[in-house]
C-alpha cells in the first residue's frame, strides 16, 4: 500500500517547521489535520501557518469553511481522503500534519455512520448551552453516555452537541452504536511521527 505520513503533536512543538523541512527534502504534499485551521478568518489561537509559509509550501484543508459553518470529523475524513488520493495518484507522499487527535483517529480507523441530525433537538441543546455553558451539557452527556463524555473536552461544543443529539433522538448511547458498527480503516500504509517538547513548561509559555 502507498505510504501516508502522520505528523502529530500538540501546539508549539515545531510540527510546521519539521513539515517544511520534509517538504524541502522529499516529494510530500502537506495536508492539515486541525479542527481550528479549517475555518477562514480564525487565525488567533489556532497556530495557523503564516501566509509566507503557505506560499512556500501549500497546505491543504486550511481556510476551507466559514466560521459559522459546521465542520465534522466525518467531513474532514471525506476531504482528507480526496487530498490523499490526489497526492498518491501524482506519485507523491501525503504528509498529514496537526494536533487534532480525533481527526487522526477518524481518518485511520474510520467513523460510524451515526443517525441523521435532529434540528429540533440541536436547537434546544444550543439554547441550553447559551444559557448554562457547554460544560453543563458535558455533564448531561456524562450521565447519558459516560464513555463518550470521557473522550471529549467539556468545551468541545460540536462533539458534545452531536453525541447528545444521538442519545436524545435515538435513545441509545453513541458509544454503543460505534462499537456495533465499526468504520472503514484507512487503505494506506501509515507512518506515524510524534513531535513533543521535553520542556512542557516552556511549551505552555509558547502556546
Amino acid at each position: 500500500m502507498p505510504p501516508v505520513i502522520f505528523l502529530m503533536g500538540p501546539t508549539a512543538t515545531g510540527k510546521t517547521e519539521l513539515a517544511l523541512e520534509l517538504a524541502a527534502r522529499f516529494p510530500v504534499d502537506v495536508i492539515s489535520v486541525d479542527a481550528g485551521q479549517v475555518y477562514r478568518e480564525m487565525n488567533i489561537g489556532t497556530a495557523k501557518p503564516s501566509c509566507e509559509v503557505l506560499r512556500r509550501v501549500p497546505h491543504k484543508l486550511i481556510d476551507i469553511v466559514s466560521p459559522w459553518e459546521r465542520y465534522s470529523a466525518g467531513q474532514f475524513r471525506k476531504d482528507a481522503l480526496i487530498e490523499i488520493e490526489q497526492s498518491v495518484n501524482q506519485g507523491r507522499i501525503p504528509l498529514l500534519v496537526g494536533g487534532t487527535s480525533f481527526y487522526f483517529r477518524a481518518l485511520e480507523k474510520g467513523l460510524t455512520d451515526l443517525p441523521p441530525r435532529s434540528e429540533r433537538i440541536s436547537q434546544a441543546l444550543i439554547e441550553e448551552a447559551e444559557a448554562h455553558g457547554w460544560p453543563h451539557l458535558h455533564q448531561k452527556l456524562l450521565k447519558l453516555d459516560a464513555t463518550s463524555a470521557h473522550q471529549v473536552s467539556p468545551n468541545d461544543s460540536q462533539r458534545i452537541l452531536r453525541l447528545l443529539e444521538v442519545c436524545l433522538s435515538e435513545g441509545q448511547r453513541a458509544s454503543d452504536l460505534k462499537r456495533a458498527h465499526l468504520g472503514d480503516p484507512l487503505p494506506y500504509q501509515i507512518v506515524k511521527l510524534a513531535v513533543v517538547r521535553a520542556d512542557r513548561e516552556r511549551q505552555n509559555e509558547m502556546i
